[in-house]
């Protein structure tokens, strides 16, 4: 969701401050794009496959989704000149540090999670087992580098309530900024 946000604001801003310049809004010069099509398919498969419609193995779901990082990784990191892009990897490898240190799976403890789904239904995880697609149920004791976690939540009047990450926060600036900058012509 912040990641979505990031994007839809990063795009108005854009938008916005080319006409503010009299230009034409041009879009980032992003080179090797097909590395971020390529880095979310193994995201794509564990998100809606692994809940929906067959049971992925926790081991491969965990590779899936850190080499899923990994490729997001060296699509930023060729673009890296971008405006924006070296926040963005900044968070890139915040959340695959945090994950790697916890099994492939990016950890949100059980009070995060209740805010979530609800009390009842926390009740009936265990730690250790996965939450979601991407999550793994982790008392904050049992987390290798809790701060960075899944450990931040919208205010509790917005109707869609998702955890998000501080490297979730750099992704979302990172592509805000890519979106946003236009350089003026004149």
């Amino acid at each position: 969701m912040i990641l979505w946000l990031g994007l839809g604001v990063g795009l108005v801003t854009g938008i916005g401050l080319s006409k503010w310049h009299g230009q034409p809004y041009r879009s980032p010069p992003l080179n090797h794009i097909w590395l971020v099509l390529i880095g979310f398919l193994p995201q794509f498969l564990v998100i809606y496959l692994g809940n929906n419609y067959v049971t992925i193995p926790d081991w491969l779901a965990a590779l899936s989704i850190v080499t899923s990082q990994l490729l997001l990784l060296v699509f930023a990191w060729i673009n890296r000149q971008v405006p924006g892009m070296l926040i963005l990897i900044v968070g890139l490898i915040l959340n695959m540090a945090v994950m790697i240190a916890n099994g492939g799976f990016m950890p949100i403890n059980p009070n995060t999670a209740e805010r979530i789904v609800g009390a009842e239904r926390i009740a009936s995880f265990e730690f250790g087992s996965r939450f979601g697609s991407k999550d793994i149920l982790l008392p904050a004791t049992e987390t290798r580098v809790e701060w960075l976690a899944d450990r931040f939540l919208p205010p509790v009047w917005l109707p869609y309530q998702v955890a998000f990450s501080l490297g979730d926060v750099f992704i979302a600036f990172g592509a805000f900024g890519i979106l946003a900058y236009q350089k003026s012509s004149t």
